[in-house]
């Protein structure tokens, strides 16, 4: 509140400050006493306002992003920090299942039967931990990120199947956090709302190359005309509606990375045999 306060006098300051220079010059002209010497004093000031507004408002819009790039850090450090936890938790069930691996030669006699029977544990236990696919994501340096990632692929629909691969832990990017997260935000709410329990297995890839954030989505697709693919980030265009009303998500995409001077691009890939649609930011 005294924030507030100090920035709205401020401004009145300003405007006050201007008016009666602006009088003292008109009241200089029409009473003939005008001097240039007065003149100078009042340009000067108008400068020194001008500019002090103009560093008010640059000081102002980088107070505002820092201000979004620490709600975004309170927003998805969070479930990074559960998904931590959870693994924790899970490490005396981990230590129980190292000795049973360890002491199963105790109850099995024969050498091939060992070998079959551990690979058997190992393999049952690794597919029932399914938050070890996630680990890669706690290694990465953007931990924003990586905290918004998680959330959005444990929200997502319980049939949808997500993998991640993270190609490069050091991830740098100049475009701000908040600008990062709605740009892949984006992209992966698309993913995820193109998703049917039929076509349900979403790929993302993350990397960092010449100090740029590159961040890769795949997702199960049925037959998309070759005219509708090249017309994605289209302003107002959209394969679920024609009202208008959508169709702004990947246009507005494109314009923010440009921005940065990064580019998303749209391909269309076959993996095991089955088509998927493929973005591609870099930023």
């Amino acid at each position: 509140m005294i924030e507030w306060v100090r920035k709205f006098l401020y401004r009145i300051f300003c405007v006050i400050a201007l008016l009666v220079s602006v009088y003292l010059v008109v009241d200089f002209l029409y009473s003939g006493t005008f001097d240039y010497r007065v003149f100078v004093m009042f340009v000067l000031m108008v400068v020194v306002i001008i500019w002090g507004i103009v560093d008010w408002r640059k000081n102002y819009l980088i107070m505002q992003q820092k201000e979004q790039e620490l709600r975004l850090y309170q927003l998805y450090i969070q479930p990074l920090e559960e998904l931590v936890k959870e693994i924790r938790a899970r490490q005396h069930e981990f230590d129980n299942q190292i000795n049973a691996i360890l002491n199963m030669h105790l109850t099995v006699d024969n050498y091939d039967e060992l070998v079959e029977r551990q690979s058997q544990y190992i393999m049952e236990a690794v597919k029932d931990d399914e938050n070890r696919m996630y680990l890669p994501l706690l290694k990465i340096s953007d931990k924003v990120l990586a905290g918004f990632l998680y959330s959005k692929i444990v929200r997502a629909p319980s049939y949808v199947k997500t993998e991640i691969v993270v190609k490069n832990l050091e991830i740098l990017s100049g475009i701000s956090e908040h600008h990062l997260i709605e740009i892949i935000g984006t992209l992966v709410d698309n993913a995820y709302e193109a998703c049917t329990e039929e076509l349900n297995r979403v790929i993302m890839e993350l990397d960092s190359e010449n100090d740029r954030v590159v961040f890769t989505i795949k997702n199960r697709m049925r037959n998309v005309k070759l005219e509708n693919i090249g017309r994605f980030f289209e302003k107002g265009f959209s394969t679920k509606s024609e009202d208008g009303r959508r169709g702004l998500g990947l246009y507005n995409a494109k314009l923010l990375s440009e921005r940065y001077g990064g580019e998303i691009t749209v391909s269309t890939d076959f993996i095991d045999e089955r088509n998927y649609i493929c973005f591609r930011v870099v930023v």
